[in-house]
C-alpha cells in the first residue's frame, strides 16, 4: 500500500520520505523497505513531475551593472519565470538541502571553484538535469510518469522485512 503509515506518527513519516526522497534525486538509486520505497516512490515523481512542467519557464532581463571604475553598463539576465520559481519554491520547502561533498583526490580550489556559485545543488540538479532527461523521454516514449522503479531484493535477515531497491529509470 503506497500510503501506508508505515508504523510511524506524522511528523516522523514525512521526515523520513522527505529524507528518502532527498537521497534518491542525489544519488540516483536507494535501497531500503518495499513499504518505504512505495512511500518514496509516490513522491519522487510528484517532484520530478512538477520540474518538468516547468523546468522551460525563463525570461531574459536587462539590467544595468556598474564596474568597479563607476561605469555603466547593460547586462542581460535569465530569471527564472513565474511557473518554474512557483516550482522552485515547492521543491525547496519539500527536500532536505543536500550540499555537494568533496572528492577524495579533489583539491580545496577545485571544489570551491565547482560550486562557487551554486546555492542549493540537488535543485539544480532536478531542473537542469532530471527534467530535460525525463522530458525528452516523454516525447519518445508519448507517456509521463514512470521514473522511478522498485526492484524487489527478498527478505531482509534479522527482521524479515521485504527489502527493495528504488532508482531513477
Amino acid at each position: 500500500m503506497a500510503n501506508s503509515k508505515l508504523g510511524r506518527p506524522t511528523k516522523e513519516r514525512l521526515a523520513i520520505i522527505r529524507n528518502q526522497v532527498s537521497s534518491l534525486l542525489w544519488n540516483e538509486k536507494l535501497e531500503t523497505t518495499l513499504e518505504r520505497a512505495k512511500s518514496t516512490r509516490s513522491m519522487a515523481e510528484k517532484i520530478l513531475t512538477l520540474a518538468i512542467n516547468s523546468y522551460e519557464d525563463t525570461v531574459k532581463v536587462v539590467k544595468s551593472v556598474k564596474n568597479e571604475r563607476g561605469v555603466e553598463s547593460k547586462q542581460e539576465f535569465i530569471n527564472d519565470g513565474p511557473k518554474k520559481l512557483n516550482a522552485r519554491r515547492k521543491i525547496m520547502s519539500f527536500l532536505y538541502d543536500l550540499q555537494e561533498q568533496k572528492g577524495e583526490k579533489e583539491s580545496k580550489a577545485a571544489f570551491r571553484a565547482k560550486t562557487e556559485d551554486v546555492n542549493h545543488p540537488l535543485i539544480e540538479k532536478i531542473f537542469n538535469v532530471y527534467a530535460p532527461r525525463y522530458a525528452e523521454r516523454a516525447k519518445e516514449l508519448g507517456q509521463k510518469g514512470g521514473y522511478t522503479r522498485i526492484i524487489k531484493l527478498g527478505a531482509r535477515r534479522g527482521d524479515n522485512a521485504e527489502m527493495a531497491r528504488i532508482e531513477l529509470v
